[in-house]
């Protein structure tokens, strides 16, 4: 595996590469990530993944000096799951070039993270956009567990006529069907377990709205559940309709649920 760490090396290889696929990290590396590596492997025998913690997503300095970040671990397991590129830029090498794409940001934006999180996905928008300007990747792999990311980097691509096609994944969960996830590498195993109980509560909120037959859904209660559990903080609990990407209301829409809460100071989310 070549390790860029320079925006000059980066050039040079990318005159030299005709096609690969690319795959945005800000490392603290997990199985789900290993799903998406392998994924764009299938694809495109040649592998990009990059690790750069945005600053510009976060909305909290303490969050992002709290993200996890292990290099040496996250190289380890890029070497053997046969990565050929890794680009670890410096900030101004992301940030020092003006772009020739504008930052498309469609009114999805403004719902579930976008609500509570001001500012978060003009961040994340802005730097993947960087990055499809340095690298041109064939595809760009993305996890369905960031729905709303996944579907906000669409439209901006799909709007901004970019090439790259956009290749999703499933989102991969662990024995307690809890989502692999960068931030839960800041909960310890007791924390994990009782993540998972909440999930598992709004997973059967689902498939009871949908047994039941449910015309007006309504959350009020299942919140209550999960604050009797012990939650202290639920950003949303929301039904999408997954076609219009507006609330949900019945039983026979598709739709997802779609959560965000804390456990301490770590900020969950999830959707299904």
């Amino acid at each position: 595996m070549k390790i860029i760490r320079q925006k000059k090396d980066l050039n040079n290889l990318i005159s030299k590469v005709n096609s690969f696929s690319f795959v945005p990290t800000m490392g603290g590396l997990h199985k789900g990530h290993e799903i998406l590596i392998k994924k764009a492997k299938k694809k495109n025998k040649n592998t990009f993944v990059t690790i750069f913690v945005n600053p510009k997503q976060f909305n909290l300095k303490s969050d992002f000096n709290n993200y996890p970040r292990n290099l040496k671990r996250d190289t380890k397991l890029l070497r053997k799951l046969k990565v050929n590129y890794l680009y670890c830029p410096k900030y101004k090498d992301i940030f020092s070039f003006k772009t020739k794409n504008k930052i498309y940001m469609h009114s999805f934006s403004k719902k579930l993270c976008g609500k509570y999180r001001p500012g978060h996905f003009k961040g994340v928008l802005d730097v993947v956009n960087r990055f499809l300007e340095l690298l041109n990747p064939k595809y760009i792999v993305l996890g369905k567990k960031d729905f709303q990311q996944l579907t906000l980097i669409k439209k901006h691509i799909k709007k901004n006529k970019i090439k790259t096609k956009v290749i999703s994944c499933e989102t991969l969960r662990d024995s307690n069907k809890l989502p692999y996830s960068s931030r839960n590498l800041n909960l310890n195993k007791k924390k994990k377990l009782f993540a998972s109980k909440v999930f598992a509560l709004i997973r059967k909120e689902k498939i009871y709205i949908k047994r039941k037959k449910i015309k007006k859904i309504n959350f009020t209660k299942l919140k209550k559940r999960i604050f009797d559990l012990g939650i202290k903080k639920i950003d949303y609990i929301e039904a999408i309709n997954l076609n219009t990407l507006n609330k949900a209301y019945n039983y026979n829409e598709k739709f997802n649920i779609f959560s965000a809460f804390y456990i301490d100071k770590v900020r969950l989310i999830d959707n299904f």
